[in-house]
């Protein structure tokens, strides 16, 4: 059976997959595209496919219209797959080195930044709940498939970095003009890179719990870096 009213009550139910709250009281969100398809299934997390095709990933799928394609996917140009997965699960273990976002709210440097995480090893992504929901359509598509394979969890900062504290990371706050080099950090041991919002930096009451700054050395004549290119070169220079 081939789907092709967008009032279908599947169709429906699969569109609300687009609002924060209805994802996490129904545990399930949508990727787009046949490679986070593909990355949702290599994770587990699949459990539906909708495509105007009959695919096999080892769940169900819905077989649709592109006109109800359309209507359910958020790219320009349509994918010919979507699915929908499982929340990825937090792990307690953070390992060795941590990047901590303290409210970013632009999709595309988060999603980035989980990306460039992964790619780093630091193993990670810990978000204030002032920071742009991962689920966000425009998250996922920008991390390329790195949600699956990168621990990202949402903490309160002011009471989780002395928790982090007390179990021997050495944290950093960013800043653009002060503190140490980033290339003469001791990369031994437990590391936390706290990374502030695009507009305002990292927030006064999480700077407040912080002793130690670290800083990009750059040009005079530039101010500052993106937040997703800063947190990248930082990964970088600390990956263990």
């Amino acid at each position: 059976m081939v789907i092709s009213s967008v009032n279908n009550e599947k169709i429906k139910y699969i569109k609300k997959l687009k609002n924060s709250k209805f994802i996490e009281q129904e545990g399930l969100f949508i990727v787009e595209g046949k490679h986070l398809v593909e990355e949702a299934f290599a994770a587990g997390l699949l459990t539906l496919t909708v495509s105007t095709e009959d695919v096999s990933y080892g769940s169900p799928n819905i077989i649709v219209t592109d006109n109800v394609l359309k209507s359910i996917t958020s790219l320009n140009s349509v994918a010919k797959v979507i699915g929908i997965c499982s929340l990825t699960q937090e792990k307690e273990e953070l390992g060795n080195r941590i990047i901590i976002l303290d409210g970013v709210q632009d999709p595309g440097n988060l999603g980035t930044i989980i990306r460039s995480a992964r790619a780093f090893g630091f193993t990670s992504v810990v978000l204030s709940p002032s920071c742009v929901k991962k689920y966000n359509d425009k998250v996922i598509r920008a991390t390329q498939g790195m949600i699956f394979k990168t621990n990202v969890i949402t903490r309160n900062l002011e009471t989780f970095l002395p928790v982090l504290n007390e179990e021997g990371y050495n944290i950093y706050a960013t800043d653009v003009s002060s503190g140490i080099d980033v290339k003469k950090i001791d990369k031994k041991g437990k590391l936390a890179i706290i990374m502030g919002s695009e507009g305002n930096g990292v927030s006064k009451e999480v700077r407040d719990k912080v002793l130690k700054n670290i800083y990009i050395r750059m040009d005079k004549t530039c101010e500052s870096l993106n937040v997703a290119v800063a947190a990248s070169i930082i990964m970088y220079e600390l990956q263990g």
